[in-house]
């Protein structure tokens, strides 16, 4: 054979081992957080605001919860799946955040799916955050968006990030915002 063969063989064969290989899936991933940029703040005059917090979830442990516990805090909802790639390339930044102010942030992280693959997807991956699950049906005072979306709500209840992508959720900007929205009375 001659050299160039081999060459767009090789090629050929890395390309193909993207749809086909774990190296495949890990790549995309990769690929997903490298293009990802920091979330877009939404200007303090066009911020909408939540007028309403009765939402019924379920925690980590299947029970019910209301949403109304976290009025009057910082809060930020990313909607995920764990099957679904730019939700898993987002999830490391979101496990970033929840370790640097899940003290100070309400944290939901919510899926749709059923608890046993979410639980199987946490503990394959070593994320500590708490896992919400969505009530099928079940009315939400704000748009529940296509994962990997998020919000970020200050305490007053106003939306300060409507994210409808994958975004960089690890960085300066959003770590400035966060500690403003925290300090704030």
């Amino acid at each position: 054979m001659k050299k160039q063969t081999v060459f767009t063989l090789l090629i050929m064969a890395f390309v193909l081992s993207f749809f086909v290989t774990p190296l495949g899936d890990y790549s995309k991933i990769m690929l997903n957080r490298l293009f990802a940029t920091a979330p877009t703040i939404i200007d303090v005059e066009q911020r909408g605001k939540i007028a309403d917090y009765n939402w019924k979830l379920k925690d980590e442990n299947w029970n019910i919860i209301n949403f109304e516990e976290a009025k009057g805090r910082v809060v930020f909802i990313n909607f995920w799946m764990s099957w679904h790639m730019p939700s898993q390339a987002q999830l490391k930044d979101v496990q970033s955040l929840y370790d640097k102010y899940g003290d100070k942030v309400k944290f939901y992280v919510i899926s749709n799916e059923e608890k046993a693959p979410v639980e199987l997807f946490m503990s394959e991956q070593g994320y500590t955050f708490p896992v919400t699950y969505q009530i099928i049906g079940e009315p939400s005072p704000i748009s529940l968006l296509k994962p990997p979306g998020s919000y970020l709500i200050d305490k007053s209840g106003n939306i300060v990030i409507h994210q409808n992508a994958i975004a960089d959720w690890d960085n300066d900007k959003v770590s400035k915002l966060l500690s403003q929205l925290i300090s704030e009375k």
